[in-house]
């Protein structure tokens, strides 16, 4: 039950400071790039590595706080953070033809998958 909870607390921060972030880049320009989430992604990747490098390598990171800043705080700020350490852990196990393979299905299926729920939205 204390993971859930750990999980459930950092998940809410997360995705507090995604919403708050976000905003914030997105008013210092009008241009048509999603500055906001860009740079959310970039922060909440490396954040991630960080995490990951402390729990793991170092043994730095307790499991309790491995679950809240990983699952929860880096989950809740940005799925593309546990998209990009999959692809990292399959560069360093060798695995080259899944990685490539992970990295375009999730790529061309998200995009897809975000233009088929627009249609569908639009056409209700």
């Amino acid at each position: 039950m204390k993971e859930l909870i750990y999980v459930f607390i950092g998940g809410g921060l997360g995705s507090l400071v995604r919403f708050i972030l976000g905003k914030w880049i997105n008013a210092f320009h009008n241009a048509n790039f999603p500055f906001g989430t860009f740079t959310i992604n970039v922060i909440a990747c490396f954040v991630m590595g960080l995490i990951i490098g402390l729990a793991d390598h170092k043994q730095l990171l307790s499991p309790a706080s491995r679950l809240f800043w990983a699952v929860g705080f880096c989950g809740g700020f940005s799925t593309f953070s546990a998209f990009s350490n999959e692809t990292l852990t399959l560069i360093q196990q060798g695995q080259n033809s899944t990685m490539l393979l992970y990295i375009l299905l999730s790529v061309v299926l998200c995009v897809t998958a975000t233009f088929g729920g627009l249609l569908i939205a639009e056409r209700f």
